[in-house]
Parts: C-alpha cells; structure tokens; sequence
C-alpha cells in the first residue's frame, strides 16, 4: 500500500508523462497526482501531511516559485524537487528567499540524461537530502556574492527599465524623486559591471545605451525572461490603471 502521495505539477503533458513514466517504479511507495499549474498543485498537497513534489518553474496560474512559497508557508516539511529548463539566475535568487530553514528540496535540470533526473529526486523525496544541480550551484554562487547580486531595489529598477519605464514614471510608480530613480539605476548598472564595460575604450565609451545594455546583460544572465516579463506587464497595466484614475 502506497504510503506517500506524489504531486507532479507540469503543465506540458508530454513532460508529464515522461516524468510519470520515470516514477512508475515508485508506485507502490507512492500515489501519483498530476496538477496542471500551480494553484492546483498547491490544493492537492495541502490535503497530505508531508507531501512530496515535483514542480515545474514556469507554469500558468501560479509559478512554481509562488507555488513553493505557498506551500512552504503551510506545510515547511514538503519536499520539492524543482525541474526545469532553466537555470536562470531570477529563479535562483527567488528561491534563495524562500527555502525554509532546514528544508530539504532539489533542482534539476530536464536537459539531465534521464537516469541522473531519477536519482537526483530520489536523493530529495526518499532520502531527505538536497541535490542542486551543478550548473545551478554556479549560479547560486554567483547569486551569493555581495558584489554581483542584486538587491531587491536593483531587481525592481532592472524590471521597470525592461517594461520601458522613463524616469518620472518609475519615480511616480516607486515614490521615489528623479535623484532618488537615477541612484538606484546607477547601482544596478555598477553591479551588471556597465560602468567598467562603458569606459574600457574612449571610442565606444559613448557608444552604450545604459537602460537597452542593462537589459541586454540581464537577459543573458538570466536576471530576466520573456515569461515572467509577461506578468510582470500585468502588474504595470494595473498599476497604470490606478495612476491614471488618481488612486495609485
């Protein structure tokens, strides 16, 4: 008889059924449940006393992220074992935020070989251990280091100047004066390392737009994506609503 309950929140089927495919042998520890986004993942497990996980990052309703920092607030004994496509540094640092102390979880990537995915989520769900992948590790690295984060204010300037957002509607949006704006752009820039990249040659030291490289740095270090933009332009389209009618 099966003595743990098994949510698989993946919202691509084809995902799914090879990571129910690769957990068939768990069957008879486990009752397989699919969720397929994250709010309902995050009703399923609430219903066991110390479910076990396997998430997806990007997933509609609710992200995995949120999804995680959902559960983990009710019940911080759940496992999850993140898996996804991506590595990217804006995953890490959310993650970072909300692991519960002592949690055991895991994060594996689906390029994985197929026997390495099985064994990390093993290592996580039966054998209460952590398992990162190693190039996520790197990541978490580079996430931990005082002179390449990004603090919460820097990430909110990297947001709005991807959103396209000038100086006085960041000042309006963040209450913030235009000195205010331009001190929190002049941190990010010095953390995505722009102010050496600007002056590293007098011929092309002009040549930078600040705000578009800014953006073209943290989409390659993966401070930013498409998917998570798209909510973050929900966010604003709401904001902007309120701005206009005069309840901000």
């Amino acid at each position: 008889m099966a003595s743990y309950a098994l949510v698989i929140a993946e919202d691509n089927p084809k995902d799914f059924e090879f990571l129910k495919q690769m957990v068939s042998d768990w069957e008879q520890e486990c009752v397989v449940e699919h969720a397929p986004d994250g709010q309902v993942a995050f009703e399923l497990a609430l219903a066991h006393e110390k479910p076990l996980v396997i998430s997806d990052i990007q997933m509609p309703q609710m992200n995995g992220v949120d999804f995680a920092r959902a559960l983990w607030e009710r019940k911080p004994q759940a496992r999850i074992v993140f898996w996804s496509q991506f590595k990217d540094e804006m995953y890490v640092r959310a993650l970072a935020k909300i692991v519960p102390p002592e949690t055991v979880y895991g994060y594996v990537l689906k390029s994985s070989p197929r026997e390495k995915i099985k064994a990390a989520m093993a290592t996580v769900l039966f054998e209460d251990q952590c398992w990162i992948d190693p190039e996520v590790r790197k990541v978490q690295g580079r996430t931990g280091h005082s002179q390449t984060a990004l603090s919460d204010i820097e990430y909110e300037a990297l947001v709005d100047i991807s959103l396209g957002l000038t100086d006085n509607l960041i000042a309006q949006r963040r209450y913030l004066s235009r000195r205010g704006v331009q001190s929190r752009l002049n941190s990010l820039y010095g953390k995505l390392s722009l102010d050496q990249e600007q002056f590293q040659s007098d011929k092309v030291g002009d040549a930078f737009n600040l705000r578009n490289r800014a953006v073209a740095v943290a989409l390659r270090r993966g401070l930013i994506n498409a998917f998570e933009l798209e909510h973050e332009e929900q966010y604003l389209q709401g904001w902007l609503k309120r701005y206009k009618s005069g309840r901000r």
